[in-house]
């Protein structure tokens, strides 16, 4: 099947409209690994979902297991701003949240700031 470059350069606009930021600041990511002690990864994740939902300029929080390691999570976050993320680190849940897991967090992996551009599932502000 043979596409015409003109054709092509128009999907790609039409794509990149609608999975890219198009005005305002760039937006702050962060993806990062945390280790649980061994056996306690359930309940390390489950103690990191908890209350996302009300996290103000919060775009996308994603826990995911690491295939590799049974007792790793990778977090992956999407922020209106860097301001937005460290903000989010004071809030009462989140504090509440770091003081319970603490004592099961084995320690901590790669991690890497981003600036996310857009995507699929990376909600608007």
């Amino acid at each position: 099947m043979f596409i015409s470059r003109r054709t092509f350069a128009i999907g790609a606009v039409t794509l990149g409209a609608c999975a890219t930021q198009t005005m305002g600041p760039p937006m702050y990511g962060v993806i990062g690994k945390m280790r649980a002690q061994p056996g306690q990864r359930d309940a390390l994740v489950a103690i990191l979902l908890e209350g996302v939902d009300s996290m103000p300029g919060c775009r996308s929080y994603v826990i995911a297991h690491d295939p590799t390691d049974a007792d790793a999570v990778w977090i992956t976050e999407a922020w209106d701003n860097a301001e937005s993320h460290r903000a989010s680190l004071q809030l009462p849940q989140v504090q509440a949240a770091i003081a319970r897991a603490r004592p099961i967090i084995a320690g901590f992996g790669e991690r890497f700031e981003t600036i996310p551009i857009g995507g699929h599932g990376l909600a608007s502000s």
